[in-house]
């Protein structure tokens, strides 16, 4: 047999207005559906990595789904406070590695400002990316992507959460946390005591009533700054405890806490306790998750049916069209089989010139649909802060194959057509 690549390659140079047309009609539509499950795919690892650092979510009893989008991808919302000395009675707990209280702020330039302890900052002893940790309650640490240098000092603006009066600090930026791929990228956080402090709340220990006293007796809303003589001086605020022990009788409530159990059996019977207490809340974020995968899978599912059935169309349209482009060239091919090309040599050229037009179009659909989720992907970072890793799988893989195999069997219908058509009919036309 004859190798009909060059009559395949004489009809797209005829007709490459077309056959363009047709390969982008089926690479836009391959890539909605690679695009849709490539997304969806992305943001359930993504939001899931985003969660890894909080085994155990405690809260005020309410909303679930509340607690774990406030907490731990930072979306503003106020939420009711539980008791401090909860806090207290966690770190007391043998089960628990460490207790850590998240108390939410003012922000900086569009960076939440959120309190929390060095053991959270570290997850109980490990490295920052650059710098150290707070030892004052002056000093903070960014998120990777706050821009803001190591000894770089700012004033917080008061956020929606603040009140009127409230005194502030002048912070020092001493270190910078490792990329998180979540929220916290773009948080800047303080030792809770400063959040505290500043909202002019009891603020986990005895000694910082002093420096209230200090603060009115001078007539002064209480800046602090290294030097700064309207308020505590550097060495006053040095000497301020930081974290754990709290003192009960100065802990005010606070909105979560983050705990890292001892061991998985810890996990399960602190969830428990603090399930059946009629004042708190307690979760795993995989558990909301999971009911958030739930819906987010029936919107794909949905949005899968209309894919399928677009490229189930696009197809069609495909088939027709070609069906109309070798009806104009009936006599082309009546005078090769006339020139002695045989009826499966025709055959085969029609076929394969249909199954190469979709599978070149399939193809390229993976690159469309890996591009757009990527674009997607890129957007919603850049307003949420949480990282999507895009990536092609088995599912986007098998989708395309699903695709050209249907071609293949689809593409015989005009060759089936072209092979049955009489030479001579075709010759007198």
């Amino acid at each position: 047999m004859a190798n009909p690549l060059p009559i395949i390659a004489a009809d797209v140079k005829q007709a490459k207005g077309g056959v363009l047309v047709i390969i982008v009609l089926i690479a836009l539509a391959v890539g909605l559906g690679v695009g849709i499950s490539a997304q969806e795919r992305a943001l359930r690892e993504g939001t899931t990595q985003a969660a890894a650092a909080f085994d155990l979510l405690i809260g005020a009893r309410g909303s679930e789904t509340q607690l774990v989008l406030s907490t731990i991808y930072l979306q503003p919302s106020p939420i009711d406070l539980i008791d401090g000395n909860i806090l207290q009675d966690l770190i007391d707990n043998p089960r628990v590695k460490f207790a850590a209280p998240i108390g939410f702020g003012d922000n900086y330039q569009g960076y939440p400002i959120i309190g929390s302890t060095k053991e959270f900052l570290t997850q109980g002893g490990g490295a920052l990316e650059e710098g150290r940790a707070f030892h004052a309650i002056n000093e903070v640490v960014v998120g990777r992507d706050v821009r803001l240098k190591l000894g770089d000092r700012f004033v917080p603006s008061h956020g929606r959460m603040a009140e009127e009066g409230h005194s502030h600090l002048q912070y020092r930026v001493v270190g910078r946390m490792p990329r998180l791929g979540n929220p916290w990228d773009r948080a800047i956080i303080a030792p809770i005591e400063a959040v505290w402090w500043v909202h002019g709340l009891p603020a986990g220990h005895p000694e910082y009533a002093n420096i209230y006293s200090l603060a009115a007796e001078e007539g002064h809303e209480g800046h602090a700054g290294e030097h700064d003589e309207d308020g505590p001086t550097q060495d006053e605020l040095n000497a301020l405890p930081l974290g754990a022990p709290f003192d009960r009788a100065y802990v005010p409530g606070v909105p979560a806490i983050v705990v890292k159990p001892a061991t998985v059996a810890a996990a399960y019977t602190l969830r428990q306790q603090y399930r059946t207490d009629e004042r708190t809340m307690a979760l795993f974020p995989a558990e909301v998750l999971l009911q958030l995968y739930s819906m987010l899978g029936d919107v794909r599912d949905l949005l899968a049916v209309v894919s399928v059935i677009t490229q189930i169309l696009v197809v069609g349209a495909v088939l027709l069209a070609v069906l109309a482009a070798l009806a104009l060239r009936r006599k082309t091919i009546a005078v090769l089989r006339a020139m002695g090309a045989s009826q499966g040599y025709i055959f085969f050229t029609v076929w394969l010139n249909v199954t190469l037009m979709i599978a070149v179009g399939a193809v390229l659909g993976l690159g469309v649909g890996w591009g757009t989720a990527r674009l997607l992907s890129a957007v919603f970072a850049g307003q949420t802060g949480l990282t999507l890793p895009v990536s092609l799988g088995a599912q986007e893989y098998g989708l395309v194959a699903v695709i050209i195999a249907i071609s293949v069997l689809l593409a015989a219908i005009p060759s089936l057509l072209t092979y049955r058509a009489p030479v001579s009919s075709a010759l007198r036309q």
